[in-house]
């Protein structure tokens, strides 16, 4: 990498093409997603590492991988991105009515299960304050607020959350849903289903990108194999559907093999430590928080809603 250009000035929007590409793993992704194309982008981004004097990413077949310059630059661009949206919202404020939004990252069993109830109350009763809602994985949640992209975050307990302030959300148990039909064959006992014993089985799941998707493929993949989906739904409801009319096994938060029970299928426990886990409400520094986020936060302790 040649010299850093002194007269060249980073771009806002240099940033957010980096950003990204980031976050889609593919400068062709990146493009499309601030709607460049690849050739301008491929320019922008050129300049960019012109600019800061040093490779910000490891560019292959298969798409990129950023360098620790590169890491150095998307933790400040988060920082600066978010900086400025606060600066567009605040000035907005004066002229529409002063109004702040929450950015509140969390995971499958969250955002499916124990959110719903909670946020139809707040907003009602914080007109003033709109919510942000996005699913990842408890991993990429993390990363975020560590880039400083999101407000709250809510994460199992099985990722390392040094650097952020935690508090206990909610008891967040998974469960193998089958056929009942299979429960026989599969041998369940009370101490519950080994997670290897599923995996020579056909499974129904959520899309690949939900954040549940992406921790079962992950355990499975440290048993040495992937996951075989029959089908990919949308949402739990079709998911439950699809196991009882024997099309596979899944597996689920308790809270919704409860709520969406049906006849045929049978519910058994996971014998897995991983499969008993709490999930954490996660926020940065006390003092940086915004009063909008800080409401929120209140409103989701445990303290103050029943289980």
């Amino acid at each position: 990498m040649n010299a850093r250009n002194p007269h060249y000035r980073i771009d806002p929007f240099d940033l957010r093409l980096f950003t990204a590409v980031a976050d889609t793993g593919t400068i062709t992704a990146g493009a499309r997603a601030v709607h460049l194309s690849l050739a301008a982008a491929s320019a922008r981004l050129q300049a960019l590492e012109q600019a800061v004097g040093a490779a910000l990413m490891q560019r292959a077949k298969t798409g990129i991988t950023l360098t620790d310059a590169g890491r150095t630059l998307l933790r400040h661009a988060g920082r600066l991105q978010r900086e400025m949206e606060a600066l567009h919202a605040g000035m907005a404020a004066h002229a529409h009515g002063v109004r702040s939004t929450v950015r509140l990252l969390c995971n499958t069993a969250a955002i499916s299960e124990h959110l719903p109830p909670l946020l139809g109350p707040f907003l009602a009763a914080h007109p003033d304050i709109d919510v942000e809602l996005r699913e990842l994985d408890s991993q990429d949640v993390l990363f975020a607020m560590r880039q400083e992209r999101a407000d709250l975050g809510i994460v199992a307990d099985h990722v390392a959350t040094e650097g952020l302030n935690t508090t206990p959300f909610r008891e967040d148990g998974l469960v193998a849903v089958l056929p009942a039909a299979w429960s026989r064959r599969l041998g369940v006992r009370k101490a519950g289903l080994a997670f290897a014993q599923l995996l020579a089985q056909p499974f129904v799941g959520l899309p690949s990108e939900a954040g549940l998707s992406r921790f079962l493929q992950a355990r499975a993949l440290q048993h040495g194999r992937g996951l075989h989906h029959r089908v990919q739904v949308q949402g739990f409801d079709a998911l439950l559907q699809l196991v009882a009319d024997g099309v596979g096994v899944a597996i689920v938060p308790a809270l919704t093999a409860r709520r969406l029970g049906r006849p045929g299928v049978f519910v058994a426990p996971l014998a897995e430590p991983w499969a008993r886990r709490q999930l954490l409400l996660c926020f940065g520094n006390s003092e940086d928080i915004t009063p909008g986020a800080a409401a929120l936060l209140t409103a989701l302790r445990p303290t103050t809603w029943p289980r």
